[in-house]
């Protein structure tokens, strides 16, 4: 029966099955060494000659990253590990074709474009692995606190007839004989599971936004992790989305020991009071900074880096004005609302809000942004029968995962990253 590489330590003395990929191939005298590689790790095999001639004649012309199968005895060794395989039989399952489009573990580092061209052999490199090892980690530690918090898991549609946010950042598709659009958030639909009475509803899903970025941080596909909570406010929410973070970061020290060290990551550390800093304040903040900007007008990057440069910690950003919020962002007074950002220093992270629950509120904000009424007709009624107080937020996964990893590009933290000039692979 086939074992993981990882756990050969487990087996000294006795005979074991391993698959993987041939990551490198030395020959040395009469020995061949084979550095075999699976999910779980690397391990050396060693083939003496005498033992087996044909193979390992087949060994001096074999390449790199071909697919193999060896049974052997796990022995201890002076080798890296403590231990390794000494084999007695190798079955080739598939051959690799030479030259690798890229490397695996050559020193010449490879840039980011030509490495997403040929991301199925990126992926191999246990750096690449590590990332996405550590994101299920997060993904699942966070569902887990939903399902343990009394959550209900929904799946929205991605095809849609309207805008989610009244923006114009939407990627049209031909259905049928109508045009839709791809999703932007479920937000619409996830405030009518309040209605409905669902109480706590969470998503995990692919969310869709047309935005002309091209930056370090944006992505025009991506998952985004979804809450609503019925009887809520925007407080309440924040404290969740801090624990989740907090939650998801200990399971990764816990979990991910290996992962961490291969990144050259030190154990996440986020077990400190997430800040609320208002809106206002931040604009004093900058002010203070040599930033010219008057309350009401929008934060940009040049003020996220001289206000929140130097803070290397999670914080929020409280009652934004509701000029500068969707339509269903709860008031807090006549300009300032009940929206807040989540910010890592001078990056954004995401943004929630306590929502409107009043259909008259409701109607009269679609108003006040431009938007056609009825072209929200199904999620306006669901208002006009009893909606409770509600409030959400939704996060990126993979901008959290840069964030958490310190990665240079939100693409490192995407296994098939769609941007504005990609589609493939």
């Amino acid at each position: 029966m086939r074992s993981l590489i990882a756990d050969v330590k487990d087996k000294i003395g006795e005979e074991v099955e391993v698959s993987g990929w041939a990551q490198n191939i030395r020959i040395v005298g009469s020995l061949a060494f084979i550095d075999l590689r699976d999910v779980s790790g690397n391990v050396q095999c060693i083939l003496f000659k005498k033992n087996n001639p044909d193979i390992f004649n087949e060994l001096k012309v074999l390449s790199r990253e071909s697919i193999l199968t060896i049974k052997g005895k796990a022995v201890k060794s002076q080798a890296k590990l403590g231990y390794e395989i000494q084999i007695d039989s190798l079955n080739i399952l598939n051959r690799a074709k030479t030259p690798l489009p890229i490397g695996i573990i050559d020193p010449v580092e490879t840039d980011l474009e030509t490495r997403l061209e040929n991301r199925f052999i990126d992926l191999r490199k246990p750096q690449i692995l590590s990332i996405f090892k550590i994101q299920s980690t997060i993904a699942n530690s966070i569902r887990d606190y939903f399902y343990e918090n009394g959550f209900i898991e929904i799946h929205t549609p991605k095809i849609v007839a309207a805008a989610t946010e009244g923006g114009t950042e939407l990627f049209p598709v031909k259905y049928f004989e109508r045009e839709a659009y791809l999703s932007q958030s479920p937000q619409l639909y996830k405030e009518i599971m309040m209605s409905a009475g669902f109480d706590k509803v969470f998503e995990i899903a692919p969310a869709f936004r047309a935005e002309e970025h091209n930056t370090t941080k944006h992505l025009n596909e991506f998952t985004s992790i979804d809450i609503e909570m019925s009887f809520s406010d925007d407080e309440k929410v924040m404290s969740v989305l801090e624990d989740i973070i907090k939650v998801a970061s200990n399971s990764v020290n816990e979990r991910n020991k290996k992962e961490l060290e291969i990144l050259n990551v030190n154990d996440l550390n986020v077990n400190y009071k997430f800040k609320r800093i208002t809106y206002s304040d931040y604009i004093k903040m900058a002010n203070e900074k040599g930033i010219e900007i008057k309350d009401g007008e929008d934060l940009t990057t040049p003020i996220f880096k001289a206000v929140g440069g130097g803070m290397k910690e999670f914080y929020f950003i409280t009652r934004w004005p509701r000029s500068l919020k969707p339509f269903y962002v709860q008031p807090h007074d006549d300009i300032y609302s009940k929206g807040f950002d989540l910010q890592f220093g001078e990056i954004e992270i995401t943004s929630g809000a306590q929502r409107v629950h009043d259909p008259e509120v409701l109607i009269s904000n679609l108003k006040n942004k431009g938007l056609n009424v009825d072209s929200f007709s199904f999620y306006v009624k669901a208002f006009q029968y009893g909606m409770p107080p509600h409030a959400g937020w939704a996060i990126g996964l993979e901008r959290l995962t840069m964030v958490l990893l310190n990665l240079v590009n939100i693409r490192e933290a995407t296994l098939f990253p769609r941007d504005r000039t990609r589609i493939t692979p």
